[in-house]
Protein backbone atom coordinates (compact mmCIF):
# COMPACT_ATOMS: atom_id res chain seq x y z
CA UNK A 1 0.00 0.00 0.00
CA UNK A 2 1.09 3.39 -0.84
CA UNK A 3 2.02 6.09 1.85
CA UNK A 4 -0.13 8.08 0.57
CA UNK A 5 -3.09 5.31 0.92
CA UNK A 6 -1.99 4.81 4.63
CA UNK A 7 -2.86 8.09 5.32
CA UNK A 8 -6.05 8.55 3.94
CA UNK A 9 -7.06 5.22 5.92
CA UNK A 10 -5.24 6.79 9.51
CA UNK A 11 -7.25 9.75 8.37
CA UNK A 12 -10.20 8.09 7.89
CA UNK A 13 -10.20 6.11 11.00
CA UNK A 14 -9.74 9.16 12.68
CA UNK A 15 -12.92 10.61 11.49
CA UNK A 16 -15.15 7.70 12.37
CA UNK A 17 -13.46 7.78 15.89
CA UNK A 18 -13.64 11.62 16.66
CA UNK A 19 -17.96 11.28 14.90
CA UNK A 20 -17.96 8.50 17.79
CA UNK A 21 -17.61 10.53 20.65
CA UNK A 22 -21.43 12.33 21.09
CA UNK A 23 -22.63 8.95 20.72
CA UNK A 24 -20.06 7.58 23.67
CA UNK A 25 -20.81 10.19 25.84
CA UNK A 26 -24.89 9.94 24.64
CA UNK A 27 -24.61 6.19 26.25
CA UNK A 28 -22.00 6.48 29.06
CA UNK A 29 -23.53 4.63 32.16
CA UNK A 30 -26.67 3.27 29.71
CA UNK A 31 -27.43 -0.19 30.17
CA UNK A 32 -27.98 -1.81 26.46
CA UNK A 33 -29.54 -5.31 26.59
CA UNK A 34 -28.55 -7.09 23.40
CA UNK A 35 -29.96 -10.94 21.91
CA UNK A 36 -27.56 -12.76 20.50
CA UNK A 37 -28.61 -15.31 17.99
CA UNK A 38 -28.43 -16.26 14.34
CA UNK A 39 -25.18 -15.17 12.34
CA UNK A 40 -23.24 -14.11 15.26
CA UNK A 41 -23.15 -17.17 16.96
CA UNK A 42 -22.93 -19.13 13.62
CA UNK A 43 -18.30 -19.29 13.17
CA UNK A 44 -15.88 -18.44 15.58
CA UNK A 45 -15.06 -15.38 13.36
CA UNK A 46 -18.48 -13.87 14.18
CA UNK A 47 -18.23 -14.51 17.88
CA UNK A 48 -14.80 -12.81 17.70
CA UNK A 49 -15.89 -9.94 16.24
CA UNK A 50 -19.27 -9.76 18.52
CA UNK A 51 -17.29 -9.91 21.54
CA UNK A 52 -14.73 -7.29 20.62
CA UNK A 53 -17.75 -5.13 19.97
CA UNK A 54 -18.97 -5.79 23.72
CA UNK A 55 -15.78 -5.64 25.31
CA UNK A 56 -15.81 -1.84 23.45
CA UNK A 57 -18.85 -1.34 24.88
CA UNK A 58 -18.03 -1.93 28.13
CA UNK A 59 -14.56 -0.08 27.97
CA UNK A 60 -16.60 3.49 27.07
CA UNK A 61 -18.95 3.13 29.89
CA UNK A 62 -22.14 1.04 28.28
CA UNK A 63 -23.27 -1.77 30.50
CA UNK A 64 -23.96 -4.23 27.99
CA UNK A 65 -26.11 -7.52 29.00
CA UNK A 66 -26.15 -10.58 26.96
CA UNK A 67 -29.32 -12.75 26.49
CA UNK A 68 -28.72 -15.49 23.89
CA UNK A 69 -30.08 -18.27 22.11
CA UNK A 70 -29.06 -22.21 20.69
CA UNK A 71 -31.92 -23.58 19.04
CA UNK A 72 -29.50 -24.97 16.31
CA UNK A 73 -27.37 -26.56 19.25
CA UNK A 74 -30.02 -27.67 20.82
CA UNK A 75 -31.94 -29.88 18.10
CA UNK A 76 -27.95 -31.14 17.36
CA UNK A 77 -27.72 -32.32 20.82
CA UNK A 78 -31.29 -33.64 20.62
CA UNK A 79 -30.21 -35.76 17.66
CA UNK A 80 -27.18 -37.14 19.25
CA UNK A 81 -28.96 -38.28 21.54
CA UNK A 82 -31.70 -39.80 19.76
CA UNK A 83 -34.07 -38.02 22.07
CA UNK A 84 -37.25 -37.21 19.41
CA UNK A 85 -39.17 -34.28 20.05
CA UNK A 86 -43.28 -33.46 19.94
CA UNK A 87 -44.98 -30.73 18.50
CA UNK A 88 -48.30 -28.75 19.45
CA UNK A 89 -49.07 -26.15 16.94
CA UNK A 90 -45.60 -26.63 15.31
CA UNK A 91 -44.30 -25.46 18.51
CA UNK A 92 -41.80 -28.00 20.13
CA UNK A 93 -43.07 -30.01 23.45
CA UNK A 94 -40.40 -29.33 25.91
CA UNK A 95 -40.50 -32.67 28.53
CA UNK A 96 -38.56 -33.79 31.29
CA UNK A 97 -36.01 -35.43 28.95
CA UNK A 98 -36.01 -32.50 26.60
CA UNK A 99 -35.95 -29.65 29.53
CA UNK A 100 -32.36 -31.30 30.90
CA UNK A 101 -30.85 -31.25 27.39
CA UNK A 102 -32.20 -27.59 27.01
CA UNK A 103 -30.32 -26.54 29.79
CA UNK A 104 -27.14 -28.73 29.59
CA UNK A 105 -26.72 -27.01 25.76
CA UNK A 106 -27.79 -23.53 27.14
CA UNK A 107 -26.27 -22.58 30.50
CA UNK A 108 -23.07 -24.82 29.39
CA UNK A 109 -21.97 -25.48 26.38
CA UNK A 110 -23.46 -21.89 24.62
CA UNK A 111 -23.43 -19.59 27.23
CA UNK A 112 -19.63 -20.57 27.98
CA UNK A 113 -18.71 -20.05 24.71
CA UNK A 114 -19.54 -16.69 24.61
CA UNK A 115 -18.33 -15.53 27.85
CA UNK A 116 -15.01 -17.28 26.43
CA UNK A 117 -15.21 -15.15 23.40
CA UNK A 118 -15.56 -12.04 25.25
CA UNK A 119 -13.02 -12.47 27.73
CA UNK A 120 -10.59 -13.78 25.53
CA UNK A 121 -10.72 -10.14 24.00
CA UNK A 122 -10.31 -8.27 27.21
CA UNK A 123 -13.98 -8.48 28.97
CA UNK A 124 -14.92 -9.47 32.06
CA UNK A 125 -17.71 -11.91 31.32
CA UNK A 126 -20.17 -13.88 33.76
CA UNK A 127 -21.97 -16.71 32.62
CA UNK A 128 -25.18 -17.21 34.09
CA UNK A 129 -28.96 -18.32 33.53
CA UNK A 130 -32.51 -17.03 35.32
CA UNK A 131 -32.16 -19.52 37.91
CA UNK A 132 -29.17 -17.78 39.32
CA UNK A 133 -29.99 -15.45 42.45
CA UNK A 134 -34.02 -15.34 41.19
CA UNK A 135 -33.00 -13.54 38.07
CA UNK A 136 -35.94 -14.79 36.10
CA UNK A 137 -39.22 -16.33 37.86
CA UNK A 138 -41.77 -18.31 34.92
CA UNK A 139 -44.93 -18.86 34.87
CA UNK A 140 -45.93 -22.45 32.59
CA UNK A 141 -46.54 -20.76 28.92
CA UNK A 142 -48.66 -23.71 27.94
CA UNK A 143 -49.27 -27.02 30.13
CA UNK A 144 -49.34 -28.65 26.84
CA UNK A 145 -46.00 -27.64 25.60
CA UNK A 146 -44.34 -28.56 28.91
CA UNK A 147 -41.96 -26.85 30.47
CA UNK A 148 -41.87 -23.70 28.81
CA UNK A 149 -42.22 -20.71 30.85
CA UNK A 150 -43.26 -17.13 30.10
CA UNK A 151 -41.81 -14.77 32.20
CA UNK A 152 -43.48 -12.98 35.44
CA UNK A 153 -40.44 -11.80 37.73
CA UNK A 154 -37.39 -10.07 37.19
CA UNK A 155 -34.77 -9.67 39.83
CA UNK A 156 -32.00 -7.28 38.89
CA UNK A 157 -29.93 -7.32 41.68
CA UNK A 158 -27.03 -9.65 40.98
CA UNK A 159 -27.16 -7.66 37.47
CA UNK A 160 -26.87 -4.20 39.19
CA UNK A 161 -24.11 -6.16 41.53
CA UNK A 162 -22.42 -7.07 38.24
CA UNK A 163 -22.39 -3.48 36.49
CA UNK A 164 -21.10 -1.86 39.66
CA UNK A 165 -17.93 -4.29 39.34
CA UNK A 166 -17.83 -3.19 35.15
CA UNK A 167 -18.57 -7.15 34.43
CA UNK A 168 -20.65 -8.54 31.89
CA UNK A 169 -23.69 -10.52 32.08
CA UNK A 170 -24.04 -13.27 29.51
CA UNK A 171 -27.87 -14.84 30.25
CA UNK A 172 -28.95 -18.37 29.11
CA UNK A 173 -32.92 -18.01 28.91
CA UNK A 174 -33.92 -20.42 31.21
CA UNK A 175 -35.97 -19.74 34.37
CA UNK A 176 -37.63 -21.16 37.48
CA UNK A 177 -40.80 -22.12 38.12
CA UNK A 178 -42.95 -21.29 41.42
CA UNK A 179 -42.41 -24.98 42.62
CA UNK A 180 -38.96 -25.36 41.78
CA UNK A 181 -39.22 -26.49 38.21
CA UNK A 182 -37.03 -25.20 35.18
CA UNK A 183 -38.43 -23.80 32.10
CA UNK A 184 -37.25 -22.72 29.22
CA UNK A 185 -37.64 -19.09 27.75
CA UNK A 186 -38.08 -17.86 24.27
CA UNK A 187 -34.33 -16.17 24.03
CA UNK A 188 -36.28 -12.78 22.59
CA UNK A 189 -39.00 -12.82 24.96
CA UNK A 190 -36.21 -13.57 27.95
CA UNK A 191 -34.16 -10.46 26.65
CA UNK A 192 -37.32 -7.79 26.15
CA UNK A 193 -38.15 -9.34 29.68
CA UNK A 194 -34.85 -7.75 31.35
CA UNK A 195 -34.73 -5.20 29.37
CA UNK A 196 -37.78 -3.92 30.61
CA UNK A 197 -36.82 -4.88 34.34
CA UNK A 198 -34.08 -2.84 33.87
CA UNK A 199 -35.35 0.17 31.91
CA UNK A 200 -32.42 -0.05 29.69
CA UNK A 201 -32.01 2.54 26.80
CA UNK A 202 -31.49 0.04 24.00
CA UNK A 203 -32.87 -3.40 23.29
CA UNK A 204 -30.92 -4.73 20.49
CA UNK A 205 -32.58 -8.14 18.86
CA UNK A 206 -29.78 -9.31 16.70
CA UNK A 207 -31.57 -11.29 14.01
CA UNK A 208 -30.76 -12.73 10.22
CA UNK A 209 -33.05 -9.93 8.24
CA UNK A 210 -32.14 -6.76 7.57
CA UNK A 211 -35.13 -5.43 9.59
CA UNK A 212 -38.85 -4.93 9.18
CA UNK A 213 -39.71 -4.73 5.78
CA UNK A 214 -42.58 -2.50 3.96
CA UNK A 215 -44.71 -3.96 0.81
CA UNK A 216 -42.19 -2.51 -1.54
CA UNK A 217 -39.54 -4.60 0.39
CA UNK A 218 -37.60 -1.61 2.14
CA UNK A 219 -36.48 -1.44 5.13
CA UNK A 220 -38.29 1.04 7.63
CA UNK A 221 -35.49 2.51 9.74
CA UNK A 222 -38.05 3.56 12.34
CA UNK A 223 -41.36 2.47 13.67
CA UNK A 224 -43.82 3.58 16.02
CA UNK A 225 -46.33 1.60 17.77
CA UNK A 226 -49.13 2.06 16.04
CA UNK A 227 -46.97 1.80 12.55
CA UNK A 228 -46.26 -1.90 13.41
CA UNK A 229 -50.27 -2.79 14.80
CA UNK A 230 -51.39 -1.58 11.19
CA UNK A 231 -48.71 -3.22 9.40
CA UNK A 232 -49.16 -6.76 11.44
CA UNK A 233 -52.50 -6.02 10.71
CA UNK A 234 -52.41 -5.48 6.83
CA UNK A 235 -50.12 -8.57 7.31
CA UNK A 236 -46.91 -6.58 5.97
CA UNK A 237 -45.51 -7.88 9.55
CA UNK A 238 -45.84 -11.58 9.73
CA UNK A 239 -44.37 -14.64 10.07
CA UNK A 240 -41.65 -15.08 12.12
CA UNK A 241 -41.16 -10.82 12.61
CA UNK A 242 -44.30 -11.04 14.42
CA UNK A 243 -42.88 -12.27 17.88
CA UNK A 244 -40.18 -10.05 17.21
CA UNK A 245 -41.84 -6.70 16.86
CA UNK A 246 -44.27 -8.09 19.50
CA UNK A 247 -41.27 -8.13 21.94
CA UNK A 248 -39.73 -5.01 20.80
CA UNK A 249 -43.10 -3.36 21.78
CA UNK A 250 -43.99 -4.90 25.36
CA UNK A 251 -40.29 -3.82 25.54
CA UNK A 252 -40.44 -0.07 25.27
CA UNK A 253 -43.82 0.15 26.98
CA UNK A 254 -42.13 -1.65 30.01
CA UNK A 255 -39.52 1.43 30.46
CA UNK A 256 -37.01 0.79 27.51
CA UNK A 257 -36.09 4.01 25.31
CA UNK A 258 -36.50 2.32 22.17
CA UNK A 259 -36.01 -1.64 21.04
CA UNK A 260 -34.26 -2.21 17.62
CA UNK A 261 -34.86 -5.12 14.98
CA UNK A 262 -30.59 -5.53 13.94
CA UNK A 263 -29.24 -7.48 11.21
CA UNK A 264 -26.67 -9.36 12.64
CA UNK A 265 -25.30 -10.45 9.81
CA UNK A 266 -23.77 -6.80 9.22
CA UNK A 267 -20.51 -6.33 10.84
CA UNK A 268 -19.74 -4.31 13.47
CA UNK A 269 -23.56 -3.85 13.27
CA UNK A 270 -24.02 -3.06 17.63
CA UNK A 271 -21.67 -0.39 16.81
CA UNK A 272 -23.38 1.00 14.07
CA UNK A 273 -26.32 1.04 16.12
CA UNK A 274 -25.50 2.97 18.59
CA UNK A 275 -21.73 4.92 17.54
CA UNK A 276 -23.14 5.98 14.12
CA UNK A 277 -26.18 7.32 12.49
CA UNK A 278 -26.47 4.84 9.99
CA UNK A 279 -27.74 2.35 11.84
CA UNK A 280 -28.24 -1.28 11.14
CA UNK A 281 -32.09 -2.37 11.17
CA UNK A 282 -35.48 -1.21 12.13
CA UNK A 283 -36.48 1.13 15.50
CA UNK A 284 -39.38 0.96 17.77
CA UNK A 285 -40.42 3.41 19.73
CA UNK A 286 -43.71 3.21 21.64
Amino acid sequence: MKTQDMNRDWIATAETLSSALPYMQRYDDAVVVIKLGGHAMGSDAAMESFARDVVLLRQVGVNPVIVHGGGPMINAMLDKLAIKSEFVNGKRVTDAATMEVVEMVLSGVVNKRIVQAINAQGGKAVGLSGKDAGLITCDQTNPDLGFVGTPAKIDTKVLATLFENEMIPVIAPIGAGPKGETFNINGDTAAGAIAGALKADRLLLLTDVAGVKNNDGEVVTELSAADVEAMTQDGVIAGGMIPKTETALKAVRDGVRAAIIVDGRVANAVLLELFTDHGAGSMIRD
